[in-house]
Parts: C-alpha cells; sequence; structure tokens
C-alpha cells in the first residue's frame, strides 16, 4: 500500500516539474488566425510591399546604373590624376630613358661627314665595315672593334693621323680607287696588328712609315717616284709576302727586300738597271732566297739579260725585256 502511495506521489512530480508542455492540454485559441484549415498567406502578406518591409525602402534600378555610371567616372578622374602625380613623381625623380646619340659610340657608331652615323651608311658586320662606292670625301669615324675597313671607289683625297687611332685591332685597309694624295706621316702609327694595306690606282707620290706587319702591300697604278719611299722601308717587314708595285714612276727596285717575300710585280716603271745585291748576296755565295717566286719587271726600260748576277740566286727568272 505505501509502495503504490510513492510511487503516485514521484509520478506527480515528474509531471508537474520542468515540463508543463505534458502536463497541459491543448486549448483552442479563439484566434482564427491559427486555424491551419483556414490559414490564408494573402491575409497576413502584402507581397506588393514585401521588397519594401525587408529593405525599408523599394529600389529604382535606373538611379542605381547612374550612380554606378557617376561613381565609375569620378573613379576613372582619380585614377588619372592619381597617375598623373605619379609620373610627376617619376620625373622629379629624373628616371629617363636616354635618347639616341647617333653622334656616340653606341649602335650606329659615329656621324660621317656626310651627317649619318657610320653603320647606317655603311654596312658593318662582325668587325668588317663596307663603305665602298658611299661617296665618302674622307675616312668615316670607325666603331673601336673595327677588323677590316672598305673604302673603294670613294672621293678620298687625303689619309689623317686621326683616321684609325683607337683602332689597335684593324688588320686590314682597303681604299683602292679613291683619290688620295696625301698621307699624313703617322697615319698607321697605331696599328699594331695591320697586315694589308691595299691603296691601288690613287694619286699616290709619297709613303708614309709602314707598319712592319704588313703581309701584303698593293699600290698599283699610283704616282709613287722612288724619292717617295723611305730607305730601308721594307727591310724589317719579317712577314711581307705580297708587294705590287707596278705602274708607278720608280727609277729601282726599293731594297733591301724581306726574305719572306714571295711576289714582287714592278711592271710598268722606269727601272732601267739592277744591282748584283737587288735580290742576291754577293758576299754569300751559297744564299738562296727559296720564297721569291714571282717577280714582273716587264714593260720597263730594262734588259734583263744584262744583269745575270742580279737573280743567280732566285729559284726563277724575273718577267722582263730581253
Amino acid at each position: 500500500m505505501n509502495t503504490l502511495i510513492t510511487s503516485a506521489i514521484l509520478m506527480a512530480l515528474v509531471f508537474s516539474g520542468p515540463y508543463p508542455c505534458l502536463t497541459a492540454p491543448l486549448r483552442e485559441s479563439d484566434d482564427d488566425s491559427f486555424d491551419l484549415d483556414n490559414y490564408d498567406l494573402n491575409s497576413v502578406t502584402d507581397w506588393d510591399n514585401l521588397e519594401a518591409n525587408i529593405y525599408g525602402d523599394t529600389y529604382d534600378y535606373e538611379d542605381l546604373d547612374q550612380e554606378i555610371e557617376v561613381e565609375t567616372e569620378a573613379a576613372s578622374i582619380e585614377h588619372a590624376r592619381l597617375g598623373s602625380e605619379a609620373k610627376v613623381n617619376h620625373r622629379d625623380e629624373k628616371v629617363t630613358l636616354p635618347p639616341l646619340d647617333f653622334k656616340g659610340s653606341g649602335l650606329f657608331g659615329l656621324e660621317t661627314g656626310l651627317g649619318m652615323p657610320t653603320c647606317l651608311l655603311c654596312v658593318c658586320i662582325g668587325g668588317s665595315v663596307y663603305c665602298d662606292d658611299t661617296g665618302l670625301k674622307e675616312i668615316p669615324p670607325l666603331p673601336k672593334d673595327t677588323r677590316h675597313f672598305y673604302g673603294r671607289f670613294n672621293s678620298i683625297r687625303h689619309m689623317k693621323n686621326t683616321d684609325f687611332r683607337n683602332l689597335g685591332k684593324l688588320q686590314s685597309i682597303d681604299l683602292t680607287g679613291n683619290q688620295i694624295s696625301e698621307m699624313d706621316e703617322d697615319v698607321f702609327g697605331s696599328l699594331e696588328q695591320l697586315r694589308d694595306l691595299l691603296l691601288a690606282e690613287n694619286n699616290l707620290q709619297a709613303l708614309p712609315e709602314l707598319p712592319v706587319t704588313l703581309t701584303h702591300i698593293d699600290l698599283r697604278n699610283n704616282r709613287l717616284n722612288s724619292q717617295g719611299i723611305h730607305s730601308e722601308s721594307f727591310k724589317d717587314m719579317s712577314q711581307l709576302e705580297f708587294l705590287y708595285l707596278s705602274n708607278n714612276n720608280l727609277d729601282y727596285i726599293p731594297t733591301p727586300l724581306p726574305l719572306s717575300l714571295r711576289v714582287l710585280h714592278l711592271q710598268g716603271n722606269n727601272i732601267q738597271s739592277l744591282h748584283e745585291d737587288t735580290f742576291c748576296d754577293s758576299h754569300d755565295r751559297y744564299f738562296v732566297r727559296r720564297n721569291l717566286e714571282d717577280i714582273r719587271l716587264d714593260d720597263n726600260p730594262l734588259n734583263v739579260n744584262l744583269f745575270p748576277h742580279a737573280y743567280a740566286c732566285l729559284p726563277r727568272l724575273p718577267v722582263g725585256s730581253r
């Protein structure tokens, strides 16, 4: 009996405790709006004003587009202003690209006397400068790395001692077919690697001191006379192989000649006699000049048969009148 009473009391405490929803029966409300059978969404929601209810006011999208355009234009103006300020600041810092200077020693070289950079007037390829038939009246400023210079068939008259200054790599000069009549004495003084000097078909009467490094000299068809050639000018040219002096006004062969010489052309001059030491050594009967195989003495007032001792040491007789 006591056990039943205790169980009843515990049940009453449980259902009357923190769960009143389980102990109180549902009651019908007097408000029909909560009647699910009769519930009408339109009665509680104004769909036409839903936008205003949510956001407060209805947006005018045309006004919104105008505002966006205005803001975009304003942003563009601000960007342009900032860009201008950046350019001003950049200018203030003096960070500017240098202008092209054709008169400098840059891509196209120095400016020539014709008002154009050398490597625009001429053709510059791999250390070679080609200025053939370009109307030059003087030797143009050449790039410092020039090794071969070709200025053929122009109107150059004077070779100055400044023309080849600071051109220590220059190995060949070809000025064939110009009008050169004057050369400064020190014009070749700084050319320590010069090997080929080609000055044919000019108006030269005299030569300056020549580099001893030369292997090929071509002075054909000038007006050279014997007094215009330095005494023993070819003596120390231990590498000289080709010497062309035809069609000039020479009275005698410029001796002594280096042992390296292979070709000597003297036709068309005014040579009348030969000395026995011109090619040989009269003090050494066993001396033989083996390299010199091509000697031209034709078209001179010279009878080669009269000077047999002059070429007794040669491997081949010279060509000339007999």
